[in-house]
């Protein structure tokens, strides 16, 4: 109970403040924020991959006849099913609790706009600086969340 007042009160000076400020700026927040399980966190490696130099990590199925792996024997490598699949409802879904959508510019952000508590926006690698920047104070407008809203976007003192 005393967490809850706490609170109450805390975010009641936030706003007095803001208030007073002519200045209330909200952070999008998710929808539903669901705890995100993974069932699985480590890669599958690829059967004698920890053996044989010549055979690479990334993931073959064995499909000799004779395969202790194949056949699914005890003690064997796990071999990725149905099973190890992630919650339909946080598939994809990023820690935050926003699922990821890459921006290019500013009228990829329109799409986001009925999607706020849904979707958070990734500004794409091989954008400038120049329309980076135009594309934050867009999303700021539109209360969209941004990944990496900072990247790129501080001035060259070096000059």
């Amino acid at each position: 109970e005393n967490t809850r007042r706490l609170s109450r009160v805390l975010s009641f000076r936030c706003l007095r403040q803001a208030s007073s400020s002519n200045l209330l700026v909200t952070m999008a927040v998710p929808l539903i924020k669901h705890v995100i399980v993974k069932k699985k966190k480590n890669k599958f490696l690829r059967n004698q991959s920890d053996r044989k130099v010549s055979v690479p990590t990334s993931w073959r199925r064995p499909k000799g006849i004779d395969s202790r792996c194949r056949r699914k024997f005890k003690g064997t490598t796990p071999m990725p099913n149905i099973g190890y699949g992630s919650n339909k409802k946080t598939k994809h879904m990023l820690p935050n609790g926003f699922k990821k959508f890459l921006v290019h510019n500013v009228a990829d952000l329109n799409m986001l706009m009925m999607h706020n508590r849904t979707f958070c926006g990734e500004v794409a690698h091989n954008i400038s600086s120049l329309k980076r920047k135009a594309i934050v104070e867009r999303a700021a407008q539109l209360n969209i969340a941004l990944t990496n809203g900072a990247a790129r976007l501080r001035s060259q003192e070096d000059e």
